[in-house]
């Protein structure tokens, strides 16, 4: 197998969200790399979802003309009603005003909250698209992929995306609108006061920005040294039993002092710039509408602006800079969402596994006279049998399944430089226990993987009761199989929970008697609620005995024709193996069995054991007849080789 690639923590991001004018530094993102076509896509989603869009824009729209026109408002009752003393106009007035501002926060409040419930349907389509996906891929693909990338799509990736549609888009639109739109009234009321009010707000972004990008490359070293604190800090904790039993401790706590220190340099340049970024950026705009409210002041003192007119102006000019930051802020994320997409799309968009087998397993009964007919009526079935497709009308015809397996001169690579199977030929008759044995590397896990298809040969021929298994649907062939691996994974649930994860239409008692079966039954009945202990953590409160026993309760209550046991027994002690050696012959009575075994004694029984080196068959035969041939076997048997 290829070796598993270590996980990397993704590290959030923790710095100030946003940039530009007032909004602190920008956050270090990547952009995507075809946005179009990501936009596109992503619009796809919403199109089923047009009417609610629709009414988020209108809202969007009422709000921010509710705005613009609370200012301008001003005007009228500075001019109409406040200087000539009109105190019922002015009530009149405030109470209009007040009238369009509570419009205006109503359709601010229904447009969050629909665009809100629209972001949450399209990102819970997209994450169950997306984990329908994996489920369909090859292993190969999840090869090359390291379990903490793959979980990232599900959480940052998903989660920029949701912040992009429930936030950053519909206030990008609605900040480039108000932006406009004070603008227009800007120039509607003082065309001089516009250009002045524009040269000071270019010289705000001029200053932010230099200070946003110096502020954006410092979280960026934040960023990556926080990374490699977390992944030291998981490191260590991880690997504490060997840090103390090499005397570490001291070297570990200097290296952690480094990173640390590293670390809190780039964090403070960093929050130094996003710090600074505030206070210059509010004493600049209280620069810019002092000068704005001087120079207006004084057109209105020369009497060619109005006081009234003069209020509007400085609300637009207070307002317009806003617009400019939630921009710069809200661009930012939509970027990232972007980027977010493309990586998900990239997954969604992998070749599924193929699976172009059309042999079905169906479950039959054996009639008096012997023959197999189909189970009907939801009997339960008492053997087995591979259904051959039919071709214009023909009767289908049925082949018996017996668990006879060959391997005919197979070539397989995972990588084409590297082959590691080289012209492998074998055979397990129906009810033969066949052992594998050799180097790590020599390819024992991989026939296995070959067998129930996780990979397929690349020369060569796997016959399954003398067909080819290619040819037989990947499903059909897995459930004709039960596999207990080294690497025991139990799922969150109770003990009986897991131990049916074999078979999911198994009973409780059929449960029982699988963990009675391989002596997993002395065990549970002493956990606290018994079968109904609940696991989690993949089984943390377990011992990692224990956790192997209930694996193989679980392939036990699956009660496969075929059995494939890869270091089933590494990790039980000597005591527990003999305790359950007697269950297991039972499990593997009338079975065809593949063993993988460093621990010699288990594989004595087999009626073949192989001797595998580099990928081919040096030596074959039983027990007895291999320590006769004084070979490889006899050197392992013996202690003079050892298995690496």
């Amino acid at each position: 197998m290829p070796e598993e690639k270590q996980e990397t923590p993704r590290i959030q991001n923790t710095g100030p969200r946003g940039g530009g004018p007032g909004g602190g530094p920008m956050r270090a993102f990547e952009k995507p790399k075809n946005a179009g076509k990501t936009i596109r896509r992503l619009l796809g989603y919403l199109k089923n979802r047009i009417f609610s869009l629709v009414v988020v824009f209108i809202l969007m729209m009422i709000s921010s003309a509710g705005m613009l026109a609370g200012n301008y408002f001003l005007k009228p009752i500075i001019n109409n009603y406040i200087l000539p003393g009109d105190l019922k106009g002015l009530a009149s007035s405030l109470m209009m005003l007040g009238a369009i501002y509570l419009v205006s926060i109503a359709a601010s409040y229904f447009q969050n909250r629909i665009m809100m419930q629209t972001a949450q349907q399209t990102v819970n389509t997209l994450r169950r698209e997306l984990f329908t996906k994996l489920q369909g891929l090859p292993l190969k693909y999840f090869d090359t992929k390291s379990h903490g990338e793959l979980m990232s799509r599900f959480t940052n990736d998903i989660d920029n995306i949701q912040m992009s549609l429930e936030q950053s888009l519909i206030q990008l639109i609605s900040s480039f609108v108000t932006f406009v739109g004070s603008i227009v009234m800007m120039i509607i009321l003082s065309p001089i006061l516009f250009l002045i009010t524009m040269v000071l707000i270019a010289v705000i972004i001029f200053i932010t920005q230099n200070l946003a990008k110096r502020s954006s490359k410092n979280f960026s070293a934040q960023q990556k040294h926080l990374g490699a604190l977390n992944g030291y800090v998981e490191e260590m904790v991880d690997g504490l039993r060997v840090v103390k039993v090499f005397n570490y401790e001291t070297t570990a706590i200097e290296e952690f002092r480094k990173r640390n220190e590293e670390y809190r340099k780039a964090a403070t340049n960093a929050n130094f710039f996003a710090g600074i970024v505030m206070p210059i950026v509010g004493n600049l705009n209280n620069i810019a509408y002092a000068a704005v409210a001087l120079f207006g002041g004084m057109l209105t003192i020369a009497g060619r602006f109005d006081v009234g007119s003069l209020a509007a102006f400085l609300q637009y000019s207070r307002q317009v800079g806003m617009p400019i930051q939630m921009m710069t802020n809200q661009l930012n994320t939509i970027l990232s969402g972007l980027a977010g997409a493309e990586r998900v799309f990239d997954v969604m968009d992998q070749q599924p596994e193929v699976d172009d087998g059309q042999i079905t397993l169906v479950g039959m009964i054996k009639q008096e006279d012997g023959t197999l007919v189909p189970v009907t009526n939801g009997a339960r079935p008492t053997h087995w049998s591979w259904k051959l497709p039919s071709s214009n009308g023909d009767k289908p015809q049925y082949v018996e399944l017996k668990g006879d397996v060959r391997f005919h001169n197979v070539d397989f690579r995972y990588d084409p430089e590297k082959p590691v199977l080289k012209d492998v030929s074998l055979y397990a008759k129906p009810g033969q226990k066949i052992a594998f044995v050799g180097s790590t590397g020599a390819g024992k896990t991989t026939i296995t993987n070959l067998i129930n298809r996780f990979y397929d040969v690349e020369d060569g021929q796997i016959t399954y009761d003398g067909l080819d298994v290619k040819q037989i649907s990947k499903n059909d062939l897995r459930s004709s199989l039960g596999m207990v691996l080294q690497d025991t994974h139990l799922f969150s649930g109770t003990v009986m929970d897991n131990i049916r994860y074999g078979r999911l239409d198994a009973t409780d008692e059929e449960c029982i008697q699988a963990a009675k079966l391989t002596s997993a039954h002395s065990f549970i009945k002493h956990l606290p609620d018994g079968y109904n202990t609940y696991l989690t953590g993949d089984g943390a409160n377990l011992s990692q005995g224990q956790r192997q026993l209930l694996a193989i309760a679980r392939a036990a209550v699956a009660d496969p024709p075929v059995m494939i046991l890869d270091e089933a027994t590494s990790s039980i002690d000597t005591r527990t193996e003999r305790l359950i050696e007697k269950g297991m012959d039972a499990l593997m009575k009338d079975r065809t069995v593949f063993v993988i075994a460093h621990r010699l004694s288990t594989v004595r029984n087999s009626n073949a054991i192989i001797v595998l080196e580099n990928g081919e068959i040096i030596e074959r035969g039983n027990h007895d007849e291999l320590l006769e041939q004084k070979g490889r076997y006899f050197q392992l048997y013996t202690g003079q080789y050892q298995l690496s």
